[in-house]
């Protein structure tokens, strides 16, 4: 049974209106009423975020929309409250969005929410990355300020298709990691990552964009890093905080 969301919330700033539809207006505006309520009361959201849903979350998340290409298969991992990937499914409904994210108390709120919009679109895996190494394969593999990039590549790569990008949505420090994680791309067969800015004002987004050098270097070769969940693979553990929504 779904949970009812308070009406006290945030009012949908004009921006909002130029990201999305207007069936996808209704759609974000009941998503927020969601955070508002059910989000801060189970501890995803914080309570001090409940003003800033729109400016610093939602419309941060569906700049995204403009770099992922017209009907591709997407896995957001440690998707927490659904940022970016419910906000990705909501402003691009031609997109299949998979949110991947380890905690019983997650999925079941994003399967409700799920549930609730309609997303026929959104499927909702309670797991870490690595259960779908070699299972599974995307267009595009998303995150939200999950973790330092050469970890989150490690999580990452293997689930990037042969075409595919690793879209990572980064702050102020993107370029920073980009030069750190270089060499490491080679070794492991993935192209030079970029650093691509999407958005304007206050909904500009930094993401830090990886491919694979070709399609015979499809593979990462380097030691398993810690999963998002914060342990390694066969293990259970905390996830990882460190960003709102997680």
């Amino acid at each position: 049974m779904t949970e009812p969301v308070s009406r006290e919330t945030p009012p949908t700033p004009d921006a909002a209106r130029g990201a999305f539809s207007p069936a996808g207006l209704d759609l974000a505006e009941r998503y927020v009423a969601w955070l508002a309520d059910a989000g801060v009361v189970r501890g995803l959201i914080g309570p001090r975020e409940r003003d800033r849903l729109w400016d610093r979350h939602v419309l941060n998340c569906a700049s995204l929309a403009e770099a992922v290409p017209q009907g591709a298969t997407v896995a957001d991992l440690g998707s927490g409250a659904g940022l970016p990937g419910l906000v990705l499914a909501i402003a691009r409904p031609d997109l299949t969005v998979t949110l991947v994210e380890p905690l019983l108390r997650r999925t079941t709120f994003l399967e409700e929410v799920v549930a609730d919009l309609g997303l026929s679109g959104v499927e909702v895996h309670r797991g870490r990355a690595e259960d779908l190494h070699g299972e599974r394969s995307f267009d595009v593999v998303t995150s939200r300020a999950l973790a330092p990039l050469d970890r989150l590549l490690a999580w990452s790569m293997p689930l990037v298709s042969e075409t595919g990008s690793l879209l990572a949505m980064k702050g102020s420090r993107a370029a920073e990691e980009v030069a750190a994680v270089r060499t490491l791309c080679r070794t492991a067969g993935a192209a030079e990552p970029t650093v691509v800015e999407v958005g304007s004002g206050a909904a500009a987004t930094t993401l830090v964009r990886v491919t694979w050098a070709g399609p015979a270097r499809v593979s990462w070769r380097t030691a398993p890093g810690r999963s998002p969940g914060g342990s390694s693979s066969g293990s259970r553990g905390r996830k990882r905080r460190g960003r709102p929504g997680s």
